[in-house]
C-alpha cells in the first residue's frame, strides 16, 4: 500500500478487562472509523484485541465485538504470557495484513486522539512514533516517584529507554520485520525498540484516569520489568560486581596489614564485634553478587531453550480471509 494510505491495525493487549472493554471498545471503533472516513488510513484498517489468557469474560466480549463490527478482530494466546508477549504477538500477527501498527493499552488512559498525529508522523517518514506522557498529574505521589524512578534506574544501568514512554507507539511493517530478527525470549520492548534504529519521532499527550477496573502494573511488576530490562540489555550490574569485588579486596588487604601490624606491635585487637560485622558485610555482598550472576545465568538458560515467545490458540477470523 502507499505510505499516504496505509492499512492501520490498532493492537490492544487484554488481560481480565471485562470491566473496561464495554467502555473503551466504542472509543477504539469510533477512532478507527474516523481515521478511515477522513482518508488518513485505508478502509481495511482494524482494531485487533489480544487476549492474554484472561480468566474472566474478556475473550467472549472480544468475540462478540468481532461479530458486531467488521473493523474488529481478535486473537487469543494459549495461556497468560505477560503484557510484553501480548504486545509482540499482536504486532507480528497484525504485520501480516497491516502497513502500520499502533499498540495501546485497553484501559483508555492513553489519549487515542494522538493517533492522528502518529499517522501524520509516519507519512512524514518516521518508522516508529513514540507516545510520551508530558506530565503525571493523574498519578499519586507514590506512583509518580516510583514510575519516574523506574526510567531513571533502567537508564542508569545502561538500557536505552525513552523517558515516560510505555507501550503506546506506532511502528511500521518495515520496523516490525527488522524487530523480528531480535530473537530474545526475555522481552523488554521499551529497550529493544531503540536498538532497531530507523527514523523516529515523538508525540506527547496527557494520560487520563483509568475508566474502570484495576491497574495490572503494581510496584512488584514494575520492579520485575525493571530487572528484566536491565539484565536483558546491559551487563553493567556484572561490571559493578567486579568493581565492588576489587574495592572489597583492597579493603580486605588493608585490614590484613592492620591485623599484622597490631600483632607485631602487641596491640590487643577487639574480639567478636568487629569480626562479626566484617563477616556479615562480606557475606551479604557475596550473596547479592551471586543473585545478580544467577539472574544472568537464568536468562542464558531460557534463551538456549529457544521456546516460542507466544502461541496463538484462537482467532476471530480465518487467516486466509484477512
Amino acid at each position: 500500500m502507499s505510505r499516504n494510505n496505509p492499512i492501520l491495525y490498532i493492537v490492544i493487549p487484554c488481560y481480565n478487562e471485562e470491566q473496561v472493554l464495554p467502555h473503551t471498545n466504542p472509543m477504539f471503533i469510533e477512532k478507527i472509523e474516523s481515521l478511515i472516513k477522513t482518508g488518513q488510513v485505508h478502509p481495511n484498517s482494524k482494531v485487533m484485541y489480544v487476549n492474554d489468557g484472561s480468566k474472566d469474560a474478556t475473550w467472549l466480549l472480544i468475540q462478540q465485538y468481532a461479530k458486531e463490527n467488521s473493523h474488529v478482530v481478535g486473537i487469543a494466546q494459549s495461556r497468560n504470557r505477560g503484557h510484553q508477549s501480548s504486545v509482540l504477538a499482536g504486532m507480528y500477527e497484525a504485520a501480516e495484513f497491516a502497513d502500520i501498527v499502533i499498540t495501546i493499552d485497553a484501559d483508555g488512559q492513553d489519549d487515542i486522539n494522538c493517533m492522528d498525529q502518529m499517522v501524520a508522523e509516519y507519512k512524514d517518514g518516521s518508522e516508529i512514533v513514540y507516545g510520551v506522557r508530558d506530565n503525571r498529574d493523574t498519578d499519586s505521589a507514590f506512583k509518580r516517584i516510583t514510575a519516574e524512578g523506574f526510567y531513571k534506574v533502567v537508564h542508569l544501568f545502561g538500557a536505552d529507554v525513552v523517558f515516560n514512554h510505555a507501550d503506546y507507539r506506532l511502528v511500521s511493517k518495515r520496523f516490525i520485520h527488522e524487530l523480528a530478527k531480535f530473537k530474545e525470549v526475555n522481552l523488554f520492548l521499551r529497550g529493544i525498540m531503540p536498538l532497531v534504529g530507523f527514523k523516529y519521532s515523538y508525540v506527547t499527550y496527557k494520560r487520563h484516569e483509568r475508566i474502570a477496573g484495576e491497574s495490572h502494573y503494581p510496584l512488584s511488576k514494575m520492579l520485575g520489568l525493571a530487572m528484566d530490562g536491565i539484565t536483558s540489555l546491559s551487563i553493567k550490574p556484572i561490571r559493578l560486581i567486579t568493581s565492588l569485588g576489587v574495592m572489597t579486596s583492597f579493603f580486605s588487604f588493608l585490614l590484613i596489614i592492620w591485623v599484622l601490624w597490631s600483632k607485631f606491635a602487641g596491640t590487643v585487637v577487639a574480639g567478636w564485634a568487629s569480626t562479626y560485622a566484617i563477616v556479615s558485610l562480606l557475606g551479604g555482598v557475596q550473596l547479592i553478587s551471586l543473585g545478580v550472576i544467577g539472574e544472568y545465568i537464568g536468562k542464558i538458560y531460557l534463551e538456549t531453550k529457544q521456546r516460542p515467545r507466544y502461541i496463538i490458540s484462537d482467532r476471530t477470523y480465518d487467516e486466509s480471509d484477512e
